[in-house]
C-alpha cells in the first residue's frame, strides 16, 4: 500500500497544505450530500480519468472501502501523494461537519 490513511480531523490540515479531494461516489451519491470542496470522480470513471487527480489527492467515499480501492488504483498507475479519507463521508457527517448537496463542489 502506497497511500496513507488520514482521519477526518486531518483532512482540513490537508487541504491547507494543497490537497485536492475527490469524492469517488456515484453522481447521484455526491448530489445528496458531500464534504463541501470534494470534487466528484465516480470510481466508474476512473479508469478513463486518471488524469484528472492532482496530487496531493485525498481520497474520499462514504466510508472508506471504495476510495481505498481508487488509492490503490491510482496507485498501480504511478498516481503519487494519496491519501484515503478513513471514516468517508459518513464518518465527516457523524462529527456533525458540513455537507453539500448538489452538484458543485
Amino acid at each position: 500500500m502506497s497511500y496513507q490513511d488520514i482521519f477526518t480531523a486531518e483532512l482540513d490540515f490537508k487541504r491547507r497544505a494543497g490537497a485536492t479531494l475527490y469524492d469517488v461516489r456515484e453522481r447521484d451519491e455526491y448530489e445528496q450530500g458531500h464534504i463541501p470542496g470534494a470534487i466528484n470522480l465516480p470510481l466508474s470513471e476512473l479508469p478513463a480519468r486518471v488524469g484528472e487527480i492532482q496530487s496531493p489527492a485525498v481520497i474520499a467515499c462514504l466510508s472508506g472501502g471504495r476510495s481505498a480501492q481508487a488509492a490503490s488504483y491510482l496507485d498501480a498507475q504511478g498516481v503519487a501523494d494519496l491519501m484515503n479519507l478513513t471514516g468517508g463521508t459518513m464518518g465527516w457527517m457523524r462529527e456533525g461537519r458540513e455537507v453539500k448537496a448538489g452538484t458543485q463542489p
